[in-house]
């Protein structure tokens, strides 16, 4: 449950002001198809997770605990320093229908989160907890939990969120994850 609920929150936190966001954002207010682009997002996520998770694991197993905490440590402090950096995404896209829409943002988001700091904090989580499924699905409700209020308030939400207060907030949470981490307190 530990590792379900700390996948769950670190991702929604380093989910907000992410460039991924910021495509549901785009996307959402310039195809206005909701349903399409929230499944699109999660069949994207539970993709691209399970592979970063799946990465994880297996270096949890192949790698000595005392180095694997050093790398762990490290990657969260670095996905701490990468949230204070303002993401950007590209405007371009253009109106399609409902399979269209969906297998637009499947490939799009896919790729956007490749090497992105939540997929680099999903490696590090299964890295850490070894616990694939719950790992998995506490990233991608993490994701969902800040994409879907994205998608479905597209209009208001560049109006009330400040990226800046929510980079340092991201920021802040994933460096005291690797400074625990690295001291050996279990998170």
């Amino acid at each position: 449950m530990e590792a379900f609920v700390v996948s769950a929150l670190s991702t929604a936190v380093g989910e907000l002001g992410d460039k991924t966001q910021l495509l549901s954002l785009v996307l959402a207010t310039r195809l206005c198809r909701p349903v399409p682009i929230i499944a699109g997002i999660l069949v994207a996520t539970l993709a691209n997770h399970l592979l970063a998770c799946a990465l994880g694991q297996w270096a949890g197993d192949a790698i000595s605990a005392r180095t694997l905490r050093w790398v762990v440590g490290a990657c969260f402090l670095g996905v701490a320093a990468w949230a204070l950096v303002p993401d950007r995404v590209d405007e371009s896209a253009g109106a399609r229908g409902a399979h269209g829409v969906f297998w637009l943002v499947v490939g799009t988001f896919f790729l956007a989160e490749m090497g992105d700091k939540t997929q680099i904090a999903a490696i590090a989580l299964a890295a850490k907890y070894r616990q694939l499924p719950a790992v998995v699905a506490g990233t991608t409700l993490g994701m969902m939990a800040v994409n879907v209020p994205t998608v479905l308030l597209a209009r208001t939400t560049a109006k009330w969120m400040s990226l800046r207060t929510i980079r340092v907030l991201s920021a802040l949470i994933y460096a005291a994850l690797g400074v625990a981490t690295l001291w050996g307190v279990p998170a």
